[in-house]
């Protein structure tokens, strides 16, 4: 019988071994996986500082630390689901269309086993791809996304795809309920005015980062789950969501944002939500602070989100 539990760190040294999530068992087979990590190391759909492809093999080596049992929620993901890291999609590093179709490929695998996917890029542009495939086996999914970014431009250079696309598309293509689709963290200088008029047009949902301040988490969180509702959610948290000062290292960095702890409280408060899919992308190792604090971040809201998971799996 497989065994799908992270090694135990009494017996093998944290520091040992090749590094896979947590030190899960790595296996790219699905069948009678409830949840496979995912590493999409791709970076072609950046528009500033590049690296981000380097960033699921550096979060697996950070997530060594992390330990099994998540407290303030009270649970044992790893006991409650059968968790693997189920390796990496070889994207294509210079062709963004070319690499969205191999993810597409890869999470249509993970569709057909029933498997969830919980992907670690890599940049933002890696969720439309992702979001094209679940929502052909559910519908229009609701959405949460954490960032920085409105991620609602539809081009970039005369591109119609890079990573402050993914969401425009994923609504004109009715991949996401605009209406069930809420966007938090958001800040910084804009284009214009005329950036939200996207927003305005299809109901979509946004939560400043002067909101989140104001109000504090315990109220953001209640929002969200409002405007989520009860059918099945895509989770996306881009890094740039969280300040600088706690997660340096990304390609596109605003100041004023949310910090670690914050970060994690608002993945905590989707405890209860159907979640059909998530991803943490936009991490970019060779612009991280002293410590890998960013990829250190990002492998504790993978494990977060685990836990999410694990309270809402019926198995």
């Amino acid at each position: 019988m497989p065994t799908f539990l992270p090694r135990d760190a009494f017996r093998s040294p944290r520091f040992a071994q090749p590094p896979t999530f947590v030190r899960l068992p790595y296996q790219v087979d699905l069948q009678g996986v409830d949840v496979g990590i995912l590493g999409v190391p791709f970076d072609a759909g950046t528009s500033y500082r590049p690296g981000a492809r380097l960033a699921p093999r550096e979060i697996r080596s950070q997530s060594s630390i992390i330990r099994t049992y998540n407290r303030p929620l009270g649970v044992a993901p790893f006991e409650r689901l059968r968790v693997v890291d189920a390796g990496d999609v070889d994207a294509s590093p210079v062709n963004l269309e070319h690499a969205h179709a191999a993810i597409g490929a890869r999470i249509a695998e993970f569709v057909s086993a029933g498997a969830l996917p919980l992907a670690v890029g890599g940049d933002h542009s890696i969720s439309l791809p992702i979001l094209r495939e679940l929502a052909r086996a559910t519908g229009p999914l609701g959405l949460v996304q954490f960032d920085s970014h409105i991620d609602t431009w539809d081009e970039d250079f005369g591109s119609k795809l890079f990573h402050g696309s993914p969401f425009y598309y994923a609504v004109t293509e009715g991949l996401v309920d605009p209406r069930r689709f809420v966007q938090v963290g958001i800040r910084g200088p804009m284009y214009g005015p005329g950036d939200f008029a996207f927003h305005e047009e299809h109901g979509i949902t946004v939560i400043g980062i002067d909101e989140v301040h104001r109000l504090g988490v315990e109220a953001v969180v209640g929002r969200v789950r409002s405007v989520l509702g009860d059918a099945p959610v895509y989770v996306s948290f881009d890094i740039d969501a969280v300040d600088p000062a706690f997660a340096p290292g990304t390609g596109t960095p605003e100041v004023g944002g949310l910090t670690s702890y914050q970060a994690l409280q608002l993945v905590r408060g989707l405890a209860g939500s159907r979640l059909a899919g998530c991803d943490v992308v936009e991490v970019s190792p060779p612009f991280d602070g002293p410590g890998h604090i960013t990829s250190l971040l990002a492998a504790n809201l993978v494990f977060e989100l685990l836990s999410v998971i694990a309270l809402g799996h019926a198995g």
